[in-house]
């Protein structure tokens, strides 16, 4: 779940609600550290991978709800002996009954006493899994170990977060980019979206900018940026796709026929721009279909690997 707050702060809203966080594992699990779900007592929101340890994880949430809340516990799975499941691995998960949902985004810090506190950590990005880099005051970045003694009441950690999110440029809110974006929206990837045409941006999620600065914006591309190039003009494409593979995007991907991509080639060439890093047409290869969710999805499968490659 890319935003659990916003499930947990409408769960709230209708009455008691429970979190459940995976905090470490070892080995094979279903899901990473940072995985969460908000539970009430007829509802469920996010998954901490499904079988028999989240329905068992379910069962301890909707028993916490009878507890005050703040109330909370932390317990060791492990997946093979005590819930039978074949992944054999090891899960160390939180249970805790929710009393408030913490403003702004993660990572938090996370303080066990009577009443869990947990407040956004200022100044410090998704940490790496395992017992990273001291933080100062006795906290560490990222998930705790997956065995050894369960934490007590005065302990602090800094919440997992289960992946990090691919930042991608995306210019252009035509059919294939609002599909794009939809289903973005519950994937681990951070979009800025971006159109020259006041319709378009009042789409929710587009931001106005014109042609230059468009251009800019692709150009500046930090890397490890993904750069999506959809728009409704072939001559501001071209300016895009130009300026992207000029900076450090690690990827440019260019919607398109193999006729445009030829002669996107070709200028390129004239230009003097290296074309090797150009993705034209985008989508993972095998994929057929010209119906804007289906390039949507397989623009999007194709995005989710380089995540898998870093």
């Amino acid at each position: 779940m890319a935003d659990w707050t916003e499930a947990a702060r409408a769960a709230l809203d209708r009455g008691p609600a429970a979190l459940i966080t995976i905090l470490a594992t070892e080995g094979s699990a279903p899901r990473g550290p940072g995985a969460r779900m908000v539970v009430t007592s007829d509802a469920l929101s996010g998954t901490i991978g499904g079988g028999a340890l989240e329905h068992q994880a379910v069962e301890q949430a909707r028993a916490i709800l009878s507890h005050p809340p703040g109330s909370w516990r932390v317990q060791d799975y492990p997946l093979g002996p005590l819930l039978g499941q074949c992944c054999g691995g090891r899960v160390r998960l939180m249970v805790e009954r929710l009393d408030g949902v913490p403003s702004g985004q993660g990572p938090y810090r996370v303080a066990l006493t009577d009443h869990v506190v947990r407040n956004p950590f200022p100044g410090e990005g998704r940490g790496p899994a395992g017992n990273g880099p001291i933080l100062g005051s006795g906290l560490r970045r990222g998930t705790m170990a997956p065995r050894g003694p369960l934490p007590t009441s005065g302990a602090q950690f800094v919440e997992p977060i289960e992946a990090d999110s691919l930042p991608l440029l995306m210019f252009g809110a035509g059919h294939v980019g609002r599909a794009i974006a939809a289903h973005a929206a519950a994937l681990p990837i951070h979009l800025a979206w971006f159109d020259t045409r006041p319709a378009e941006a009042e789409t929710p999620g587009v931001m106005l900018a014109n042609a230059d600065a468009m251009t800019a914006c692709a150009a500046r591309a930090p890397a490890g940026t993904a750069v999506v190039i959809l728009t409704h003009d072939h001559a501001l494409d071209y300016r895009l796709t130009a300026a992207a593979l000029a900076g450090d995007a690690a990827f440019v991907g260019l919607i398109g026929s193999q006729t445009k991509r030829a002669r996107f080639l070709s200028r390129l060439e004239k230009d003097g721009i290296d074309s090797t890093r150009l993705t034209c047409p985008i989508g993972i290869a095998g994929v057929i279909g010209k119906e804007p969710e289906v390039i949507a999805v397989a623009t999007l499968a194709q995005l989710l690997m380089l995540r898998t490659a870093a």
